[in-house]
């Protein structure tokens, strides 16, 4: 489960949900939904657009995201939330990670990291280098937003990823036959051929290319 955090920092420059907030509403789409593997705390991401819109510097963003989790741990010890790694640079990431560990924060068990302000940059040399660097700690990785083009440079060495890539291919598209809705962009059987449709790109030969 993702936090909104781009959505909320880039309208308003910082957080209006606070952790009780969140923690609420994160209760009421369980309760509907289930319980989701992992739960993103309420982060602060580090591309130029929202530091500026903040005011705040990276090691602000990323001492702020630590914080949270430790909150949000506090306030609901009972669901998963999980760190995430905020930053820019390779050198920021590792830095996030120290500060997770200097907070008291065992990374290498936790289940997952997330790798957060990797948006319109996940097919780059640079994200494949900050994936594979966090991986080779042991740090069980999940993408947020990977695109296929990241896919194939990297994701061997990841856990999970997510993306509304499929969301917004059915767009564009007629519905699947038998469905009732206008276009597929919340139908779990398109999201699921195009879950399939990716894997079998991944496995071939050339995918890594």
């Amino acid at each position: 489960m993702d936090s909104g955090g781009f959505t909320e920092l880039s309208m308003y420059g910082a957080w209006r949900t606070t952790p009780e907030e969140y923690v609420r509403e994160v209760r009421r789409i369980v309760a509907l939904t289930g319980m989701p593997e992992f739960i993103a705390p309420q982060d602060w991401m580090c591309e130029e657009v929202i530091l500026a819109k903040t005011g705040k510097t990276v090691s602000e963003h990323q001492d702020l995201t630590v914080q949270n989790l430790l909150e949000l741990r506090e306030l609901a010890p009972d669901l998963p939330f999980a760190p995430v790694l905020q930053g820019f640079t390779h050198w920021d990431y590792l830095e996030c990670a120290e500060r997770y560990v200097h907070a008291g924060v065992d990374i290498e068990a936790e289940p997952v990291i997330g790798v957060g302000t990797m948006c319109r940059r996940q097919g780059t040399v640079e994200a494949e280098v900050i994936m594979r660097s966090l991986s080779g700690l042991g740090l069980r990785v999940h993408a947020f937003g990977a695109k296929t083009t990241g896919l194939k440079r990297y994701a061997p060495v990841l856990t999970s990823s997510d993306s509304l890539a499929w969301s917004f291919n059915a767009r564009k598209n007629p519905p699947l036959p038998g469905c009732p809705h206008k276009n597929c962009s919340s139908c779990p059987r398109w999201a699921l051929r195009w879950r399939e449709r990716l894997l079998a790109s991944l496995n071939r030969p050339d995918a890594a290319a």
